[in-house]
């Protein structure tokens, strides 16, 4: 494949900024609808269950980017693809403004999902494309990118909550003012450098799903997939049921403080990454688990004890390990993968991701029918805790053995600079 940049785009540091703002404005449409569910609710009668399946609909598009379309920019071009994600964005948008029912809802989310992922996955290939271009090393687009999606997080979650609170229609303004920033970054992304020239005969591509991890590490696998798992389960539980906690169990109705408490999360998250940006993965994915289970814990008894400096610092603490166990697990995983087999092993990892952030989800609404909804919530910290301990467990039991293809590499080539370091010296 050509991978020679086309002529006459921005290029350079710009064009890693514009990648960059794509990815945060983007994962802004995530978190935009989080404050303003208590409002659906209100308005069209849903229930909890429905609530959690509405949620659920974003994973299924984000699975579907993954499964169906994870190799498209591969093929046709990173700006092309991107392009249509913004695209697909604004039809998803469009559906929220336009939504007259519950069922509008599952389609909206759906297709802001599929949006999402589409757009996840070519720019984050974008950025590393664009720093090998200007030879740095994946390990800094991985940062901004992650960065990036962080920053997005916190900025829908507090547009949509302040809106809601404070600005007239806030079942409408939030999804125009999210149109307006997909209409300003669309001419960017359209003069940005492309990084791929498209594949002859892409047309023809296969639609078949492509995973699988290799089985000489899918034992370690195991422990950043559990990783993967706990994290986006907790991430999930936020951008799904924090608002409603908050008015049910702590007497908090404003959408302005949901909004806040998810922009915490996010924040605390996006400041971690790059505050512990020198760990390596694996210590990262384990400080990650060891604060997983503290965190989800808080969150349960904020809610038995109706206590928001409780759920202030549970979230803190939930962005911290969230920073580390996410970024910990992806690194971890793609160090684990041989060459030519790493896209199919990150894939893996992905799905596990979008499970964990759906699974336990839709579980505490069912739990939370029955049995109320600190019974739900209790369910789900002792979930949270198994999956932690168990991949803490892998992790330390496959230390001495699982050093994958990309370990092998970073070994030999510390050795070859040892020996030019000795012969200089000499």
């Amino acid at each position: 494949m050509d991978r020679r940049p086309s002529p006459g785009t921005a290029a350079g540091g710009g064009a890693a900024a514009v990648v960059a703002a794509l990815i945060a404005i983007m994962f802004m449409g995530s978190t935009l609808l989080t404050p303003l569910y208590v409002l659906y609710q209100k308005k069209l009668g849903f229930s909890q269950v429905t609530l959690t399946l509405i949620y659920a609909s974003y994973v299924v598009g984000n699975l579907a980017a993954l499964l169906l379309f994870g190799r498209l920019s591969d093929l046709v071009g990173r700006r092309r693809v991107a392009l249509a994600a913004i695209g697909l964005a604004g039809v998803g948008t469009l559906l929220f403004l336009l939504a007259g029912g519950t069922g509008w809802l599952f389609w909206a989310r759906a297709t802001s999902g599929l949006a999402i992922g589409l757009a996840s996955g070519a720019a984050a290939a974008w950025l590393v494309d664009l720093g090998a271009a200007d030879g740095r090393d994946s390990s800094r687009a991985s940062l901004v990118a992650t960065s990036a999606n962080m920053i997005g997080l916190a900025a829908g979650a507090l547009v949509g909550g302040v809106l809601a609170r404070y600005a007239p229609a806030p079942l409408r303004l939030p999804f125009i003012i999210y149109l307006v920033a997909l209409a300003a970054i669309a001419p960017l992304i359209w003069r940005t450098r492309e990084t791929v020239v498209a594949a002859a005969g892409h047309g023809a591509m296969s639609l078949r799903p492509r995973l699988g991890v290799p089985a000489d590490v899918r034992l370690p696998f195991l422990a950043p997939a559990a990783t993967a798992f706990g994290t986006f389960g907790l991430l999930g539980f936020y951008g799904a049921l924090i608002p409603s906690v908050l008015a049910a169990d702590l007497g908090v109705t404003s959408s302005a403080v949901g909004g806040a408490v998810v922009t915490e999360l996010c924040a605390v998250a996006a400041i971690a990454v790059v505050a512990t940006r020198r760990l390596a993965s694996r210590t990262a994915m384990v400080g990650g688990l060891v604060l997983l289970v503290p965190a989800a814990w808080l969150l349960v008894a904020a809610q038995a004890l109706a206590s928001m400096p409780i759920l202030v610092a549970g979230t803190a603490l939930s962005g911290v390990a969230s920073a580390l166990g996410y970024r910990g697990g992806l690194q971890r995983a793609s160090e684990l993968a041989p060459a030519d087999r790493r896209g199919e092993v990150v894939s893996s990892y992905f799905v596990v991701c979008y499970a964990g952030n759906s699974l336990p989800v839709i579980g505490v609404g069912l739990v939370s029918r029955a049995a109320g909804p600190i019974a739900a919530s209790s369910a789900f910290g002792a979930t949270i805790t198994a999956f932690a301990l168990a991949a803490l467990l892998v992790a330390f039991r496959s230390r001495s053995s699982d050093r994958g293809p990309m370990d092998v590499e970073q070994g030999r080539r510390a050795a070859q600079r040892r020996v030019r370091g000795a012969s200089r010296a000499g």
